[in-house]
C-alpha cells in the first residue's frame, strides 16, 4: 500500500502544506490552500494511500523551501513525485527549465512543449501543477508581461517573481 506523508509548516508567504511518497514530493499546497484541500488532494490522486502526518519526511522540502524564501537557494534538490498526465508532466518539465529570476510567456512554453497554438491547454496544465514554487509555474506571465494565472493569487504570483528579481518594477 502506498504510504503519503504530510505536513505544514510557516513560510513568508503564509502556512504551507507539503506532502511526499516514498519516492519523492507530491504535493505542495501554497496558502490558498488549506490542510482540507490537501488530503482532498491525496484522496483523489493516490488511491487507498494511507495518510500520515509525519514531519521527517518532508524536512528536506521545507529546509529547501526556507531557504528559497530567505534567498538562499534558487534550484531545488528534493526528490519529487509529481501526479498528473503524461502531458502534464511534459510542461511541469519545461517549467522546470526555467531560470530563476526569469520569466516567459504562455506562448513560449506551448512552443517549448512542441504545441505551439495550444497556450491555453499549457496553461491549464500548469495551473494543474501539484508542485508550486519547486515547479516554477509562477514564472509563466500573460504576452503582453501581465501577471495572470496563479492558485495561490497574483499577489503570492508578485511576491515570488519579485523574491527572484524577475519583477523590478
Amino acid at each position: 500500500m502506498k504510504k503519503i506523508y504530510w505536513t505544514s509548516f510557516n513560510s513568508k508567504i503564509g502556512t504551507i502544506y507539503v506532502a511526499s511518497s516514498d519516492r519523492g514530493v507530491c504535493k505542495i499546497s501554497i496558502p490558498a490552500q488549506g490542510k482540507k484541500e490537501l488530503l482532498s488532494w491525496i484522496q483523489r490522486h493516490c488511491n487507498g494511500a494511507e495518510i500520515a502526518e509525519v514531519i521527517s519526511k518532508n524536512k528536506q522540502i521545507i529546509d529547501e523551501l526556507n531557504r528559497y524564501f530567505d534567498r538562499k537557494l534558487v534550484r531545488f534538490h528534493s526528490r519529487l513525485d509529481p501526479i498528473g498526465t503524461g502531458f502534464q508532466k511534459e510542461v511541469w518539465t519545461q517549467l522546470r527549465r526555467i531560470r530563476y529570476g526569469t520569466t516567459i510567456t504562455y506562448k513560449d512554453l506551448a512552443k517549448r512543449v512542441g504545441v505551439p497554438g495550444a497556450f491555453q491547454t499549457v496553461g491549464r496544465a500548469n495551473g494543474a501543477n501539484p508542485l508550486p514554487i519547486v515547479i516554477p509555474c509562477h514564472r509563466v506571465i500573460g504576452s503582453n508581461d501581465s501577471l495572470v494565472g496563479y492558485g495561490a493569487g497574483i499577489k503570492t504570483k508578485e511576491f515570488l517573481l519579485r523574491l527572484e528579481g524577475a519583477l523590478l518594477i
